[in-house]
């Protein structure tokens, strides 16, 4: 009688393996968890707006709901939205850009995945900024490519340099960068000059520009310029969800050169089909909010400020001053060398969630916190407050 071992027990793929956590999101997740028991929490974890979208926005939406169906559209999205987005450009930053290089994709990340199936092959590495959005390193270890950290440094504002990125190229070969203006974590944008030479150099070298732009319109006392101006062949991904409020309704697009449309129409319609239909219409009229998103980006000057005033008192001095979206990184190493375990008492102990640098960069994130301030000034004064009593 021959003994047969037994069946391997079932494991995930080596792909899914490769994609870490999203601490912000299991931050969010402990902060519900501590709401379902009745206690309260200040949520300063994700980058989330507190307002609602604009009542434009609901407006159509609402329109169009009562109109019946809900079809599929074009792979590339609705004509009307994709020419508003043309005109956007022209009118914000006076560049030409026709409505038929407009892709509009299913929030932000959809735009990464097209962006970076429609760019790279297998095993090409990306260079992404380090400290950085966390799902880039992810999607691309998703897509069986290599995310390669372009160190940022506080020194340069935590701005990526052209020096940086010839050193991390001459050291690994690449074959694209990614940058994020204004950024997260550390809220920097990367002014005009730097772009442009930013730019020049990744042409110089070979490599594909992709640009985030998605927190485009929420700067304080700079500009914040598209990448387009400097290079017509880089790829800007933007979205609805930071600048207009509109993080559920998971709508954004990706602005590509004339030999990446058919490549990425054929990814957008076997993978997604279409972008949401409602979601669509609603954002043609987002354009015409200035009133309500000029309010929005006031209140998160003003939380800014706040928050800047009355960090240093609670030992959080070593705050980057942030130009742009609404984040505050702040260097805790003079209270803990373990942010995680310092976000998870502070949000046991104070009822303040916020996210720890990990996320953000491996190296040296256990020093750091990102703070959003996205909520309301209310929520803002009583999480200066909660931690005031925490920390002294």
């Amino acid at each position: 009688m021959t003994l047969r071992s037994p069946p391997a027990p079932p494991r995930s793929s080596r792909r899914a393996e490769r994609v870490a956590p999203f601490l912000a999101m299991d931050v969010m997740s402990a902060a519900a968890a501590r709401e379902a028991r009745g206690e309260g929490v200040i949520h300063m974890e994700v980058g989330q707006p507190s307002a609602p979208a604009p009542r434009a926005v609901i407006a159509a939406a609402q329109a169009a709901l009562a109109g019946g169906a809900l079809p599929y559209t074009q792979a590339l999205g609705l004509p009307a939205l994709r020419q508003r987005i043309a005109r956007h450009y022209a009118e914000t930053h006076g560049v030409a850009v026709s409505p038929e290089r407009i892709v509009v994709t299913t929030g932000s990340s959809a735009g990464f995945i097209l962006a970076f199936l429609g760019l790279f092959d297998a095993g090409a590495r990306v260079a992404v900024p380090q400290p950085g959005y966390p799902a880039y390193r992810s999607i691309l270890n998703a897509l069986d490519l290599v995310p390669t950290p372009l160190p940022l440094a506080e020194a340069d504002r935590y701005a990526p340099t052209s020096a940086g990125l010839r050193a991390l190229h001459a050291e690994t070969p690449l074959s694209g960068v990614l940058v994020m203006s204004p950024a997260n974590p550390s809220g920097t944008v990367i002014a005009p000059e730097r772009l442009a030479d930013l730019c020049a150099t990744a042409r110089a070298l070979g490599l594909h520009f992709i640009s985030d732009e998605i927190y485009h319109g929420l700067s304080y006392g700079v500009p914040t310029d598209t990448a387009l101006r400097y290079e017509p062949d880089a790829v800007v991904i933007n979205s609805f969800s930071k600048t207009w409020c509109m993080t559920g309704w998971r709508i954004g697009w990706m602005v590509v050169p004339d030999w990446l449309v058919r490549p990425v129409e054929r990814l957008a319609q076997n993978l997604f089909i279409s972008a949401p239909y409602l979601s669509q219409v609603a954002a043609v009229a987002a354009f015409d909010a200035v009133e309500e998103v000029e309010a929005v980006r006031a209140g998160y000057a003003a939380n800014r400020a706040l928050l800047l005033e009355a960090f240093p008192g609670l030992g959080l001095g070593r705050t980057h001053p942030a130009d742009g979206a609404f984040y505050l990184y702040t260097d805790v190493s003079d209270l803990t060398d373990d942010a995680a375990g310092f976000c998870r008492r502070m949000l046991d102990e104070a009822g303040v969630a916020a996210t720890p640098g990990l996320d953000f960069d491996a190296v040296a994130g256990h020093h750091h916190v990102r703070f959003s301030f996205a909520g309301s000034q209310a929520d803002c004064v009583d999480a200066v407050r909660r931690l005031t009593m925490w920390l002294r």
